[in-house]
C-alpha cells in the first residue's frame, strides 16, 4: 500500500484554444509552493416531508473546479498566467521592454495535478485567472497567488507528457526599487515595508438547463486594489490621503541575476486611508495606506507589467 505524497507531486498546464477543451501536444511543467485545485459539486436534497422525519433523496448538482496556486513569481514561467489575469497579451512593440496591460480577451488553461508516485492524474479544464494577489515584504521571495475558476475536472491513471519549467531563480524584494509620485526611489524604499495589491476579474461560471458544467465563465470589472506599509517618518504619505492626490505608483523586482527585471505599474493611485496605530510601547511607528488603481488615459490601462524584451 503507497499513499500520494506532497513531494513526489507536480502541476503543469497548456492553453486551451477552445474553453473546457483540452488540446493535443505536451503540458509545461509550473513551478509552485502550494495548491488547493479541486472539484465542487452542488448538492440537490428531496424536500418532501416523511413521517419517520429521514430523506430519501440527495443528488449531486452544478460542478465546477477552482482552487488556488501558490508561487514564487520568476521570468518566465508564469507569463502566461499573468496574461490571464490581464486578459491580455504581451506586447512588443515597446523598444527595449514587453508590456501587458489590463485588457478584455480572456486565456484559459487545461491544468493537470499529477500525484506521481502512485500515477494518479487530475485533470482540470477551463482554468482561468480569477484574481492575482501579489506580496512584496522584506526577507522573502516575492510571492504570488492565482486563483483559479474553471468548468471541470476529471481523474485518470494515464498523465500528460510534460516539458521542463525554466531554470530561473523567484524574484526577491530587495532586487528592485519603488517610487509613489515624484517621490525619489532611493527615499521611499528606506521607508516602505510592504507592498501587497490583487487584481480581481471576479470570475463565476454560468450553469444551464441539460448540463451539470458551466459552457463558459462570466467575468466583471478588472479591480486592482492594494496596500502599501511605510514606516512614519513624515507627514508626506499622510498628506496624499488628507489632501485625495492622485499618485503614481511603481514597483520593480528582479532576480539576483539583475537581468530579468519585472515591473508592476499603477500609472493612477488614490490613497484611501493613512492608520497610524500605537502598537505598545516600543518599536517604530508604521503607516497602513491602502489605495485603489484607477483608469489612466495616458497608458490607457490601470495597471501594467513590463518585461525585458524577448524578441
Amino acid at each position: 500500500m503507497a499513499f500520494a505524497q506532497n513531494s513526489r507531486s507536480g502541476l503543469s498546464y497548456i492553453v486551451e484554444s477552445t474553453f473546457g477543451t483540452t488540446p493535443a501536444g505536451n503540458f509545461t511543467a509550473l513551478p509552485y509552493n502550494t495548491h488547493s485545485l479541486n472539484l465542487t459539486k452542488d448538492r440537490v436534497a428531496g424536500n418532501e416531508i416523511q413521517p419517520d422525519r429521514m430523506l430519501r433523496v440527495d443528488r449531486h448538482g452544478n460542478r465546477q473546479s477552482a482552487g488556488d496556486i501558490v508561487v514564487d513569481l520568476r521570468d518566465g514561467d508564469f507569463d502566461s498566467f499573468l496574461e490571464s489575469a490581464m486578459f491580455n497579451v504581451w506586447d512588443n512593440t515597446p523598444v527595449g521592454a514587453d508590456v501587458l496591460k489590463v485588457g478584455t480577451t480572456p486565456k484559459y488553461f487545461s491544468i493537470e495535478d499529477a500525484a506521481n508516485d502512485i500515477t494518479q492524474f487530475r485533470l482540470f479544464t477551463g482554468q482561468a485567472v480569477s484574481s492575482m494577489a501579489v506580496s512584496l515584504a522584506p526577507n522573502q521571495m516575492v510571492t504570488t497567488t492565482f486563483s483559479m475558476v474553471g468548468k471541470d475536472m476529471t481523474i485518470s491513471g494515464t498523465g500528460k507528457t510534460v516539458d521542463a519549467a525554466s531554470a530561473n531563480q523567484p524574484f526577491d524584494a530587495y532586487s528592485g526599487d519603488l517610487s509613489i509620485g515624484n517621490v525619489a526611489s532611493a527615499s521611499v524604499v528606506a521607508i516602505v515595508t510592504g507592498l501587497d495589491f490583487t487584481l480581481d476579474n471576479a470570475l463565476a461560471p454560468t450553469f444551464v438547463i441539460g448540463d451539470d458544467s458551466t459552457p463558459q465563465l462570466e467575468y466583471g470589472m478588472a479591480s486592482v486594489e492594494g496596500t502599501f506599509t511605510a514606516y512614519f517618518e513624515d507627514a508626506a504619505l499622510i498628506n496624499r490621503f488628507i489632501d485625495e492626490v492622485e499618485s503614481e505608483l511603481i514597483v520593480s523586482v528582479n532576480d539576483p541575476t539583475a537581468a530579468n527585471e519585472y515591473t508592476f505599474g499603477f500609472p493612477r493611485i488614490k490613497i484611501n486611508g493613512a492608520d497610524v496605530p500605537v502598537d505598545g510601547g516600543t518599536g517604530s511607528r508604521v503607516i497602513t495606506l491602502p489605495f485603489v488603481a484607477l483608469y489612466d488615459a495616458t497608458e490607457a490601462t490601470n495597471f501594467y507589467i513590463n518585461r525585458p524584451d524577448t524578441t
